[in-house]
């Protein structure tokens, strides 16, 4: 599968000799890809990620994957802040609103294979914008099926985490961002069971895709 190279000025060297170690998927919730590699592309937005996937499949580089992107801003995954120096990050046309593509998914399996292969990330390091930043963030949001990553081990994990109570599961699970428990809940469920709503129940501690 064809790649496209877009190069953004909007990037740096990894701080602390760090590579990458998780890879964090977003939505643009902009109205074209075009429009989104413009603003990634912009120096005066100073944000940009490592690649961006048109809603038709195209694929296109704005970053080397060994520099630090701008894409995840604050945050935290498994007790580790600065997530831009150990992440690459990925982003996908969708408005968030809309169930995503499947030449856009194909292609986002095809590109996470290779990732994979070229650094040592494993499947349950394949995060969200949403479970380093709960509360801040959304996105890749409700619509985004991370079952069909898990079950091919492009995203995990595929068994539940943790001894029974909610905070230490999503702990184990690499969520440790200090923040609300309300705001932990939710991004538990924007990734295992986002058709879940109102208070915390016993299902919400297998912290685990139904494969």
């Amino acid at each position: 599968m064809r790649v496209l190279q877009h190069p953004s000025p909007n990037f740096g060297p990894r701080r602390n000799g760090q590579t990458p170690s998780v890879v964090v998927i977003h939505y643009t919730a902009m109205q074209s890809a075009g429009a989104a590699i413009t603003r990634l592309c912009d120096p005066d937005a100073e944000v940009s990620a490592h690649y961006l996937i048109a809603m038709s499949g195209e694929i296109t580089q704005l970053v080397q994957e060994d520099q630090r992107a701008w894409h995840a801003g604050a945050g935290q995954w498994r007790g580790q802040a600065d997530v831009n120096s150990r992440s690459i990050g990925i982003e996908l046309d969708n408005a968030g609103t809309h169930p995503f593509s499947e030449p856009q998914m194909a292609a986002l399996e095809f590109l996470l294979k290779g990732i994979m292969r070229r650094w040592p990330i494993h499947p349950d390091d394949v995060i969200g914008h949403s479970d380093m930043a709960p509360g801040r963030k959304i996105d890749p949001g409700p619509r985004f099926d991370w079952a069909r990553l898990a079950r091919q081990g492009l995203a995990g994990p595929v068994e539940a985490a943790g001894n029974g109570d909610f905070l230490t599961a999503a702990s184990a699970a690499g969520f440790t961002a200090d923040v609300p428990e309300a705001a932990l809940l939710q991004a538990t469920r924007l990734r295992f069971a986002p058709w879940r709503s109102g208070p915390l129940t016993e299902e919400d501690c297998a912290l685990c895709h139904r494969v």
